[in-house]
């Protein structure tokens, strides 16, 4: 299954629940495909971002090398209409640690402005307040006042950002828990694997909201969730060798 998956019904569900999705398909293990707690949120209250990679690597500790080409910016920006959907502009910062923030308001304006719907840095943010207002959603590793000798050294190259290695046009989601990537083969899928997941997963739930402290119950709940999220999984991985 490699259809184009639906980015309006992957952004009805929080990342945790895009994971616990992907878990459903075993295609990959489940400690892998996410970023780790070096990478958080700006701004946490935004909701879900989807999209998919545009990569790039920065470095802001020394001026840029002759070598460097000055056209990476504007590459980097064209590339967005080569997507399937809306970008995510992915840096990787050379530095380490940081020397300079990654990004500011007229970045994020700017990509905003030609159809990105977010970014993630593997380095520093700034300007937060005025990024804050963009409604843009951004990940970075903290927040740094100057940007250094900022400049793009590649673009279009495979980035390490948050312990992951992001190829250009991966599949991204992302909110206040954290990135993950989806794999192309199931996308189109996990959006009824998270329907599917969250209607099981209430017949637990719902009775403990409801302040039913039934232990009996509460155990035969999660014996029934578990043998109907056993048969989703089998659903699922038939549907895409299918």
């Amino acid at each position: 299954m490699n259809s184009l998956p639906d980015l309006a019904e992957l952004r009805r569900f929080d990342t945790p629940t895009i994971c616990n999705a992907i878990e459903l398909f075993e295609v990959r293990s489940r400690t892998a495909g996410y970023m780790n707690r070096e990478i958080a949120a700006c701004f946490p209250e935004l909701p879900p971002m989807v999209g998919y990679a545009v990569t790039t690597t920065f470095r802001s500790s020394a001026p840029a090398e002759k070598t460097i080409d000055p056209g990476i910016s504007a590459r980097l920006i064209s590339s967005f209409s080569e997507l399937p959907g809306p970008a995510v502009v992915v840096f990787e910062d050379l530095d380490n640690p940081p020397a300079g923030a990654t990004f500011g308001d007229g970045m994020c304006l700017t990509y905003k402005t030609f159809g990105a719907v977010g970014l993630i840095t593997s380095g520093a943010a700034r300007d937060v307040d005025n990024v804050r207002a963009l409604n843009f959603p951004c990940f970075s590793n903290g927040v740094m006042s100057g940007h250094g000798y900022c400049h793009f050294e590649a673009t279009g190259v495979p980035v390490q950002v948050g312990g992951l290695t992001i190829h250009p046009g991966d599949l991204l989601h992302g909110d206040c828990n954290g990135v993950v990537t989806i794999p192309p083969e199931i996308a189109a899928a996990v959006p009824y694997a998270c329907e599917q997941y969250l209607k099981h997963e209430a017949i637990v739930l719902d009775p403990l909201r409801e302040g039913l402290a039934d232990l009996p119950r509460h155990e035969r709940a999660l014996q029934e969730m578990k043998a109907r999220i056993d048969e989703l999984k089998a659903e699922l991985q038939n549907m895409i060798q299918s």
